[in-house]
């Protein structure tokens, strides 16, 4: 289990538009494991494998597409005053009581700079009662990076502001902010390296999308321009195996295998497909869970929609404290992802 790539990967910062460096780890860590490797207009990274066989039908090979986003939930600047406070607009969603006394990561043209997140207002000490008991609206904090007036020569509106911390493991688990979806770009390249010099009829394609947090966007035109046959959404998905959620509403229990994700608010996952996937877990003796969401979306549907449409299904991992910097995986869950998604690549 590689846990220093998911650590570089969860660490590097790339909120949506902003993956650039993102997209440069993972340009260095997939050398030699594609054929051919291009980026879009958008910023997608869109590597292909030729099928290494004939199939046994002669016909031409399947497209079969893996589908990771990149992006992580953020901010972009949207204002610096004349003291040097900065105002963010968020891309992705945020529950605000997440943010509260936060370190952030402000990526200007000139280096990344540290800084604190916390709501405008008075402190705990002189706030009413009233005043304590409000949520403050996403666009009610404020970033301070110690610099006073300085700041706002170095922060230009829509520069990056990012969650800052650290990759760490406790036991079998894996915690860190951008889980979500570094786990997709982890699995995108492991299960590949998995193959090894495996044959396959199939010619996959491994796409790194860009700004799925914000609408799938980079999937519609990456599934747009390969037209798959299979497409895969690579994901995490929710895991509220916790005190105070009702068992009918967990989605995930860790520790008991990948999710077989069978429908969310942005698709129904292919039937047929559901079961060849879930036939191979069986026989290969992967862990698995079928999973369902009743809200939220992931870029298995972008596959399913392009041009002719695609049979799709979501590969997903469960994560407890979603869309937080205390996003935690079992790493077992993680494992089994990457065996099914190259169990079923060895098999077409």
């Amino acid at each position: 289990m590689n846990i220093d790539l998911l650590r570089r990967l969860c660490e590097t910062p790339g909120v949506p538009g902003h993956e650039h460096r993102v997209r440069e780890l993972i340009l260095k860590e997939i050398e030699g494991l594609f054929d051919d490797v291009q980026t879009d207009a958008l910023g997608s990274l869109i590597c292909r494998r030729a099928a290494r066989k004939r199939a046994e039908n002669g016909e031409a090979p399947k497209k079969v597409m893996l589908l990771c986003h990149m992006d992580e939930i953020g901010f972009l600047v949207s204002h610096v005053t004349e003291k040097g406070f900065i105002y963010v607009q968020p891309v992705g969603g945020f529950d605000p009581r997440n943010l509260f006394s936060r370190r952030v990561l402000v990526s200007t043209d000139e280096g990344d700079l540290k800084g604190v997140m916390n709501p405008g207002g008075r402190p705990i000490h002189t706030a009413s009662a009233e005043e304590r008991k409000k949520i403050p609206e996403v666009t009610e904090f404020i970033i301070d990076l110690g610099l006073g007036e300085k700041a706002k020569d170095v922060v230009k509106v829509g520069d990056m502001v990012t969650l800052d911390e650290p990759l760490i493991e406790m036991g079998e688990k894996v915690v860190s902010k951008a889980l979500d979806n570094r786990v997709a770009c982890w699995l995108g390249i492991e299960a590949i390296r998995a193959l090894g010099d495996a044959e396959h009829a199939c010619e996959i394609y491994v796409a790194f999308t860009c700004q799925e947090e914000v609408g799938l966007r980079g999937a519609k035109a990456a599934a747009y321009a390969v037209k798959p046959d299979i497409g895969f959404g690579v994901d995490v998905t929710l895991s509220c195996d916790t005190p105070g959620v009702a068992e009918q509403e967990q989605t995930t229990q860790q520790g008991k295998g990948f999710g077989l994700h069978v429908k969310d608010s942005a698709f129904i996952a292919d039937l047929g497909l559901v079961k060849e996937v879930e036939q191979i877990a069986v026989e290969e003796e992967i862990p698995y869970q079928r999973t369902m969401l009743k809200g939220g979306g992931q870029d298995g549907a972008a596959a399913q929609q392009a041009a002719a449409g695609a049979k799709a299904v979501g590969i997903m991992v469960g994560t407890r404290y979603v869309h937080t910097v205390t996003e935690m995986i079992d790493r077992n869950d993680l494992k089994a992802a990457r065996d099914i998604l190259a169990a079923y690549i060895k098999r077409h």
